[in-house]
Formats: structure tokens, sequence, C-alpha cells
């Protein structure tokens, strides 16, 4: 029985979970280009893994955070940072946050801002919650309640366009750790790859998050579906994209298959029926992607339980997928 998943269905009026399998044959064949700009590193705390997914008629799309295959053998993770063979001398530190309020509750689901005394990106995005306007923010994270305690589900950085999710703690774990983040708009580099928001809008009634972006257009991220195996995110995009940027972009970590929150991608091509599969950093990229697939066969030492991460369900409308 999975409670979580039908009372979140039920108070949202959502369909419950079909099979991915299922979805895409009812689904149009709609691909997209992929490319792969990662980098070789040996510093476990930097994000080398670049992967952009590229179209100028996609208006949807679903992002997907699911457990790894090896969920079930986790008896015992860690989260701290790495900083073996890291050279930090350069980076910005990261104090204490001067002010962590939570600006949103309801009696399921709320949200809390954190804002510190320095942010990488100095450029401040308002908020609104309905009527509400926060500013100053540079962290939002979205929590739940799940089995009496609260359950940390999604996060994004107003600043420069990350965002994290992940699945409710599989079985009896406490919690799971956060891996891959990724981008939903135009990307673009001002030093590292960002989206830049010029205001991002939560609405408490559908659980989504409208962004509208400075260089034009906007996007709706609509937090779909969630239980102890995956979290479900509906992208929808208002317009191509401008410069013919890419529309969303994955961004992780790999320094060896045993140090990485990304190791594998596999792909389906439009038109067939067979999965082409590649390390992460041999991977050439594709012209015509409908479902990509990156995260970890081996165990690794970094962000153990971080789940994969799944784009699929492109479509040339905005109509939510099935």
């Amino acid at each position: 029985m999975n409670l979580t998943r039908r009372t979140f269905a039920a108070g949202l009026g959502l369909s419950p979970f079909i099979s991915t399998r299922r979805a895409l044959a009812n689904s149009e064949e709609f691909a997209v280009v992929v490319r792969n700009h990662s980098e070789p590193e040996v510093c476990a705390e930097k994000d080398n893994v670049q992967i952009d997914f590229l179209s100028p008629d996609v208006r949807r799309m679903r992002v997907r955070a699911v457990h790894p295959a090896y969920i079930g053998s986790v008896g015992l993770d860690r989260a701290e940072p790495d900083w073996t063979s890291c050279d930090i001398s350069g980076d910005a530190s990261f104090p204490s946050p001067e002010r962590e309020a939570r600006i949103w509750s309801s009696p399921d689901f709320w949200l809390v801002g954190w804002t510190y005394p320095s942010f990488w990106r100095a450029q401040d995005v308002p908020v609104r919650i309905g009527d509400r306007l926060e500013r100053g923010l540079h962290l939002v994270q979205l929590w739940m309640k799940y089995r009496g305690a609260p359950a940390e589900v999604l996060v994004f950085y107003p600043r420069d366009g990350y965002w994290r999710a992940r699945p409710l703690p599989f079985g009896n774990l406490g919690w799971t750790a956060y891996g891959s983040s990724f981008l939903i708009g135009p990307v673009e580099i001002q030093e590292r790859p960002l989206v830049a928001f010029k205001e991002v809008a939560f609405d408490p009634n559908t659980l989504s998050f409208d962004l509208a972006f400075v260089r034009g257009g906007s996007a709706r991220l609509a937090f779909a579906g969630i239980d102890q195996s995956e979290i479900k995110l509906d992208v929808t995009y208002s317009d191509s994209m401008p410069d013919k940027r890419a529309f969303a972009s994955l961004r992780s970590m790999y320094t060896s298959e045993r140090m990485a929150d990304v190791a594998h991608v596999a792909w389906r091509a439009a038109g067939t029926s067979a999965w082409d599969e590649a390390s992460v950093m041999s991977f050439s990229g594709a012209p015509a992607v409908t479902e990509l697939w990156a995260g970890r066969r081996a165990q690794s030492r970094h962000n153990l339980s971080a789940p994969d991460m799944i784009f699929s369900h492109f479509g040339s409308t905005a109509s939510a997928p099935t």
C-alpha cells in the first residue's frame, strides 16, 4: 500500500503513477538534441559533468529523481564533502546563514528560505508565494510531512537557477542524499552554467513554480508526484529558448566509478526500442533522444544514496504528460 502516493494524488487531483514503458508507448515520439560538455576532474566537490538538452520546438518534459538500483543495500550513508585532491584556496567561503524562515506552510508541505552573508552570484531574485514577496533569498527548500517527520524533497537556488530533487527515504532509511543538480530555462555561462531568473512565483494550490527568465520567456515546474521510489516534476515552457540555448541541463560530478554522483548514461533514440549506454566521460552526445538516464551502476563513496536522474516525455505542446 502506498499511502503517500495515494494521499498526494488525491490532494492535487493527480492520477497515480503508471509505468515508464506504458507512458512512453502512449506518448508522441519527440526527440531532442543532447550534448555532453563534461570534463575530467580529480576534485569530488566540483561539478564537472554537464549534459545539455536542446530543441527549438520543445514545450514540455518530465524530470524524475529515482533511487539507484542498489538502494536496498544501503545501510549507512555519508553526505560530508570530500576535499581530497581539491584546491579550494581561491574558492568563496560558505559562512553560517544569517536567516532561516518558513515562508509558506500547509498541513503537509512547507517552504523554508535561507539567506547567507554572501553568495557567488549577487543578483537578487524576488520569490513570490501567493500575495507574499520575499527578497534576498539564496536557497529555498520544499519540505513535506512523511512518517510523522519532515522530509526535504526539493531545493532551488534563485540566484543561479540550480535545482535538486530526491524521493522519500527508501525502506527504513531516515534520509537519503541529494546528488545531481539540474537547470530549467535558457542555460548560459557566467563563470559557471546557470539560468538567470527574473522572478520565481510559487503557487500553493498546485505546488508549482512559475519561472520568469531574464533572457525572455517563462516555464512552469510542477511537483507532480512522489513516493519511496521516485519524485517526478513536470516542466512546461512558454516559448523556445532565446539564442538557441539549451532548455535544460544536468550538472553533476565524476572523478571515478567509485567517486561519482553520475558515472553512466543510457538513452533511447527516436524510432528505436533499445537503449544505448556509455560511461559519462565517453558519451559523445546524441542528435535525437526521447529519454535519458544518468546515474550509477556501482556504489559510490560520494553521496551513496543520491538518486539517478531521468529526463523524458519531451513534447511540442504544453499539455502535461500522462
